[in-house]
Formats: C-alpha cells, structure tokens, sequence
C-alpha cells in the first residue's frame, strides 16, 4: 500500500487503511516526517517503509535531451532513492520494497537504506533547512544584485549560474582549490551571514521542533 498524501493527513489516513491490509503487506509512504514523528497507525503484522528520491544529482553526467530536461526525476533522468523500512522487516519483504521503490521513482541508479531517524535527518535538516535555504537566499542574493546594486540582469545571473557550478565542484567535489582571495570573502560571508551556533540544527530536540513544525503538531511521538 503506498499512501502518496499529504504528510499532515498521513496519521488519519493510515488510521483508515491499516486495519484493512494484509498480513505481511506493506504500508510504504514518501516521506519520513509522518513517520518519525509516530503518527502512522501499526499493526504487528503490517511492515512499514519511506523511500523519498535524491533527485537527478548535480553532478549527473547528461547525456540525452531528455536527460537534460528532467531536472526533478521520474523521467530521463536516473536518480538515486533513500529508503528506511522495519527493523525486523525479512529480507524477502525488503526486496519487494525495494522493487516498488525502483518502479515508481524510474529509472533508478541505487536505493541507500538507512534508518527512519537517519532519512528525517537528510530531509529536512539537510537538503530543505540547509540546501534548499542556500538556494532561495541565492535567489534573494541576486535580487538585490539587480535591483539594489544594479547590475544588468543578464550579467548577474551568467556570473551567479557559472559560478554555482564551480562553488559546488571545489566545495563538494574537491576538483579545484578556492584562491586565497575567495577564501578570505568566503570566510567573510560566513561571518556575516551564518549563525555560529548554527550546526543546533543537527540536534535530536531540533530536528523534533522543525518536523513538528511541519506537520502543525505540538511536539512529535517517539
């Protein structure tokens, strides 16, 4: 059973079709919110699963138009899956979990498993409260670039898109070093703009409060 709603609606949804499965099915959702923070209804018999994409990854060797316009996956391009399921789960089951993962996120290069707590920490703490935040404050950035400074749209975003690629490739990839003088303006913008307590982030009791954020809870169940 695979429940693609809302992660808000996942606890009351699940309340409704859990009692209705089969023993030894699985309830796989696309999200590890819902079920980090305990609002999925379990049965003993009924194994549970998340497995949320990775997205076509930015260092994707493109080859195909197709491949070049698919930018969030599922379509030409191949993408990798994260995945966390029981414990106990048998290796029988986890392989026809692992099947349905690869079908309904094709094409798929790996599924990574890992545990619940380990996928709500990919997401959000590390690709929505960090990755996706650089990239609207990029986005923030070079509005006032344009608006602010008034600097020539077309130049400013040729400068910006070019040079995400290198900050990206020498940061995360280590293809090239970083000059001395941009490591002295990067050491400023992190001065200026980053918190120095900001990796609280990585903390169980923050990622509790951003998740329950998100599902408009109180607090999330352990």
């Amino acid at each position: 059973m695979i429940l693609a709603v809302p992660d808000t609606v996942l606890g009351v949804v699940s309340e409704g079709v859990v009692p209705q499965m089969k023993a030894g099915a699985i309830l796989l959702t696309l999200d590890p919110a819902a079920a980090y923070a305990g609002l999925l209804a379990k049965r003993d018999d009924v194994v549970q699963a998340v497995a949320h994409p990775c997205h076509p990854s930015v260092f994707l060797e493109r080859t195909t138009k197709e491949e070049w316009a698919d930018t969030f996956g599922g379509q030409g391009a191949p993408q990798n899956v994260v995945a966390a399921i029981d414990e106990d789960a048998p290796d029988a089951t986890k392989a026809a979990a692992e099947a349905t993962i690869r079908i309904i996120y094709a094409p798929v290069i790996d599924v990574h498993w890992v545990t619940v707590k380990q996928l709500a920490i990919l997401e959000p703490t590390l690709v929505e409260t960090v990755a996706c935040m650089i990239g609207t404050l990029l986005n923030e950035a070079l509005h006032e670039t344009v608006h602010t400074a008034g600097v020539p749209e077309e130049a400013a975003k040729a400068m910006l898109f070019g040079h995400v690629q290198i900050a990206l490739t020498n940061a995360l990839r280590g293809s090239n070093p970083f000059s001395e003088a941009c490591e002295i303006a990067i050491q400023y913008g992190k001065d200026t703009i980053i918190k120095d307590d900001w990796k609280k982030i990585f903390d169980d009791s923050e990622l509790d409060g951003v998740i329950a954020k998100m599902l408009k809870l109180e607090a999330v169940k352990h």
